[in-house]
Order: structure tokens, then C-alpha cells, then sequence
């Protein structure tokens, strides 16, 4: 396959693919599975605490934030971008910045997102999942819409949040038997089966690289599933386990279990 020219994935500093498990009277209020999809070449450093000791995420080297992190008191961040080339610019502020600054303040997650929702237009479309020790919300920039989740299972990939594209769905169903189990999560997120056709999103895209990106792990020779991640945020301990990859197969995991304080 020739090298990916994928319209809009400039900035690529998001997850792709993420389900979770919403339970905020449980004693693990939130569980979570998620894959970042992104070119090989993009330099990037593997999960681990930064500097100061309160931020544990992965970094992207050549823009400076992160996909996905844990903070302070239980705070957490992740980011998926919207594919909509159409909607892309060169030369927006850097996304991947969003999480990084959630991470390091101590505002409340619905104050956090009043705040940005006036200048989310500095950046190409994304959707943000914040939790701040007590409620977890989305941001939908394209919409200017904060989400709520009940109680259960949710999903998002390049769209809208609970949008069912093929993956998010079939994550989101799998997620239901294999939450307690962090292999068979990880097993999940390594599916690279195409979905049929019609049954795959229509983003802007070709639909040759519809179904290059319709599986929840992505393999080309240049660009794909660079890291899986799961975490559990409970109510008194965090663990964390990322799995990355490179073009030949899987490259290393980390594992990571603190208190929440």
C-alpha cells in the first residue's frame, strides 16, 4: 500500500476509538478501553508520569500534549478527533494541548467546558471526555454541545459521541462481557476485520480508506493503531495498562496501579 495521504489527520494528537463503562455509585466508576490510531512516523513518548509527578499520559513529541491522561484526585482526560476533512484547517491550535490543560487545573469539569466553548473554534473539530473526580462529561466542538452520560456503556470514535459506526458498537457490546478483563479487553481493541461496506460512515473520506478505518485496530504500513490503552478509575485506586505497536506488531506495555489521592 502506498503511504496513507489521509485528508484531515494533521494533528492527529487523539484517541480514535474509545468505549466506557459509566457507574458513578459504583466502586469503579469508570472503565475504559481505548485505541489512538496515528501515523508511525509522528515521534511520540509511552505513558508515564511527567514532570512533577501529577500527569501520567503519553506525549506527542512533535505538538507537545497528549490523547489520554489521569491527573490529580481521580481527574482524567481523553481526546478523539472529528473526521470531517472538509472541516479541517492547516495551522489550528494543537488539540492535544485540551486534555494537558483539564489535567492541570482544578476546575470542574462542566466549568472547564463553559470556558472553552468560546474559543473551541481555535481548533480543528474534536470531542473531549473530562471527569473531575465526581462527573464525567463530553464536548462536542462541532455542535457546541456538552454531553451528560446515564449510567452504562458509551462509545465514540471520529463522530459523535454513541454515533453507532460498526466499531463503536461492536466495542460497546463487547465491552459488556469483557469488562473485567483487562487481556480480553486489549483482545477486543486488536480486531482488524474490515465492516462490510454498507454498514461503514460516510466521513469525507474515500471509501477505500472508509474501510481501511472501519476496524478497531488499524494496520497499514505507515499509519494505525499505535497504542491501546485500559483504565480503571476506581474509587480509591487507579490502574492503567498501555499496549503499543509499531508497523511489525506489538512493542511494549506499560502498567501502572496508585492511589487516588
Amino acid at each position: 500500500m502506498a503511504r496513507l495521504v489521509l485528508p484531515g489527520a494533521g494533528h492527529n494528537e487523539a484517541m480514535c476509538l474509545i468505549a466506557f463503562h459509566w457507574d458513578p455509585s459504583g466502586e469503579t466508576p469508570l472503565v475504559l478501553a481505548a485505541n489512538r490510531d496515528e501515523f508511525y512516523e509522528r515521534p511520540t513518548a509511552p505513558m508515564a508520569w511527567w514532570e512533577g509527578g501529577r500527569i501520567l499520559a503519553g506525549r506527542d513529541l512533535q505538538a507537545g500534549g497528549t490523547w489520554l491522561g489521569v491527573g490529580p484526585g481521580g481527574r482524567f482526560a481523553a481526546l478523539t478527533n472529528h473526521r470531517d476533512p472538509s472541516r479541517t484547517r492547516p495551522g489550528r491550535a494543537t488539540r492535544g494541548l485540551l486534555p494537558v490543560r483539564f489535567l492541570e487545573v482544578a476546575h470542574a469539569a462542566g466549568a472547564f467546558l463553559e470556558e472553552l466553548r468560546p474559543v473551541a473554534g481555535r481548533y480543528n473539530p474534536f470531542n473531549l471526555l473530562v471527569h473531575d473526580g465526581r462527573d464525567l462529561l463530553g464536548f462536542e466542538s462541532r455542535h457546541d454541545r456538552v454531553v451528560s452520560f446515564t449510567p452504562g456503556i458509551h462509545a465514540l470514535s471520529n463522530g459523535d459521541f454513541d454515533e453507532p459506526w460498526p466499531k463503536v458498537e461492536r466495542l460497546k457490546a463487547g465491552l459488556i462481557d469483557a469488562e473485567g478483563d483487562d487481556e480480553a479487553l486489549l483482545a477486543l481493541l486488536r480486531e482488524a476485520e474490515p465492516f462490510p461496506d454498507q454498514r461503514l460512515p460516510r466521513t469525507g473520506v474515500t471509501l477505500a480508506w472508509e474501510r481501511v478505518l472501519s476496524p478497531a485496530f488499524i494496520h497499514t504500513p505507515t499509519y494505525g493503531t499505535r497504542a491501546s490503552t485500559i483504565l480503571r478509575l476506581g474509587r480509591e485506586a487507579v490502574s492503567v495498562v498501555e499496549q503499543r505497536f509499531s508497523p511489525e506488531g506489538p512493542e511494549g506495555r506499560s502498567e501502572f496501579r496508585f492511589q487516588r489521592g
